[in-house]
């Protein structure tokens, strides 16, 4: 067939896409219903663009496939004696020409698809099928860059294989924004990285750094490389200080008054550390509230488990106790399930929501629970699936934390959170009809030491497993509350 294959194939695809185009126009041979055509040209508008974005990714994969082939026969049909580099610029300049894109995109490109084509096949196969997108393939081509290949496999399995255990809850990676994607790759890459995230933090500690960019209408970028805790400290300061200093009076978002917040700060030398927030005034300034989420173990030095910052992700052990160490205020002890790493329940007992309640919603979302949405803002508010005027409890089983507008879309609008079951995650069903699922946090088992006779068990002996519980001493006040409750037992 060769080439009159090819061409027919696009002649058949470019025969479907008028039919789509037509159908979106809403003219096609029939409406999508005749009882209601507006209601279903709009449903049947969702349904193209579903199948648009499956066919969007599987036209991803066959471009990331014609090209890793491309190049790997332009290697094998290249001149005896060629420079390599000579080669890969020709190969590169063939793709950059044929795809209209820049050189140096093109050698992006090509080499997201050798490491498609050769490395990742379980990425390419679910691109192929349509399960992912390019985004999410890139995402993990990026993830994958440095780890071994016996890494780079589990990252895969981890996500795509389907023989791989997960939670009968977890959504399908291609269920969520590539941009949350990335956040739980990295964490896992964090977690198994075969090099200690101590030893790749203090390289990273090498590449601190300012950048400087002007960009248009008088504008210019100034970023900072710093070291997690660092950038987040400040990050919550700024929003702090900011939030602090709006009113009824002040008409500037809050986006601005972070950038004048900052500037001034730089500038003025001082404002992030002073009392002030506003000249001069004498008031305490608001204080940044961050969450660290340290395992136990980790924090006593016994392993390098990474800790939890909030809003960020996996940060070293030695970081986390450095906060603790040093004071943040705001250092939770949470206790985890020590079979799979998520912070246990905590009701209908009260319509209030205690801070603490609010704290550990923070730590099982990480965000705002809206598919998609990214928002770990302080600013995130508690909210009753099930109305407590119908019965809803006030327990954390019972609660998400929306991000304002989407607490607010949720009380404007058709939109409804639904709570989860013990198949599918919570999720949010829109006023079409449609449900779409929330993201679920990521949890791991925490690592236990490496030592014999401090923590064992039959079932250890038996199951090879750490046991459910460790019971490693009490504190003072937890073995006066164990006596005063044998007693009265007794």
């Amino acid at each position: 067939m060769g080439k009159a294959a090819v061409v027919k194939a696009f002649e058949d695809i470019t025969a479907a896409l008028a039919v789509l185009n037509a159908e979106a126009d809403g003219c096609g041979s029939e409406p999508f219903s005749a009882a209601d055509p507006l209601a279903g040209l709009a449903d049947g508008c969702l349904d193209i663009l579903a199948g648009a974005a499956s066919v969007q990714a599987r036209i991803a994969g066959l471009v990331a496939n014609a090209a890793g082939t491309y190049a790997n026969t332009g290697r094998a049909a290249a001149p005896p004696g060629m420079p390599a580099q000579a080669l890969e610029m020709s190969i590169a300049a063939e793709i950059s020409c044929v795809m209209a894109i820049g050189s140096r995109a093109a050698g992006s490109f090509l080499a997201a698809a050798h490491a498609l084509t050769k490395e990742l096949p379980l990425t390419l196969s679910a691109l192929q099928a349509g399960t992912i997108s390019w985004q999410h393939a890139t995402v993990m081509v990026d993830e994958a860059a440095t780890l071994d290949p016996a890494g780079a496999a589990a990252l895969e399995a981890h996500f795509l294989d389907p023989d791989t255990p997960r939670p009968a809850t977890a959504a399908p990676i291609g269920e969520m924004p590539a941009y949350r994607f990335k956040a739980r790759a990295r964490t896992w890459r964090e977690r198994h990285h075969a090099d200690s995230i101590e030893k790749r933090h203090a390289r990273g500690m090498a590449d601190r750094r300012v950048e400087y960019r002007p960009d248009q209408d008088g504008m210019a970028w100034l970023a900072a490389y710093l070291p997690a805790d660092q950038a987040s400290a400040v990050w919550n300061r700024l929003t702090a200080i900011s939030r602090g200093m709006q009113g009824p009076d002040e008409a500037r978002t809050l986006t601005q008054l972070r950038a004048d917040t900052f500037t001034e700060a730089v500038l003025n030398a001082g404002l992030l550390t002073s009392g002030n927030t506003s000249g001069g005034s004498g008031t305490a300034s608001p204080r940044a509230e961050v969450l660290v989420t340290v395992p136990v173990f980790s924090l006593l030095g016994l392993t390098g488990e990474p800790a939890m910052l909030d809003g960020y992700g996996p940060i070293p052990a030695s970081m986390a106790r450095d906060l603790v160490a040093g004071g943040a205020n705001s250092f939770y002890r949470v206790l985890v399930d020590p079979r799979d790493g998520a912070p246990l329940e905590i009701g209908r007992t009260s319509y209030r929501v205690s801070k603490a309640m609010r704290n550990w919603l923070r730590l099982r979302d990480g965000k705002c629970p809206f598919p998609g949405c990214s928002n770990n803002s302080l600013d995130n508010e508690a909210d009753h699936l099930l109305a407590w005027h119908n019965g809803g409890t006030t327990g954390v089983s019972n609660l998400g934390q929306p991000c304002p507008k989407h607490h607010k879309l949720r009380h404007t609008s058709g939109w409804k959170p639904t709570p989860a079951t013990k198949t599918e995650p919570p999720g949010w069903t829109s006023p079409t009809g449609r449900h779409y699922k929330s993201e679920h946090q990521d949890w791991e088992p925490p690592r236990w030491p490496q030592q014999s006779g401090s923590v064992t068990s039959e079932s250890e002996a038996v199951t090879g497993r750490p046991p459910d519980y460790a019971y490693a001493g009490l504190s003072p006040g937890e073995e006066a509350m164990e006596r005063f409750l044998h007693a009265r037992g007794g």
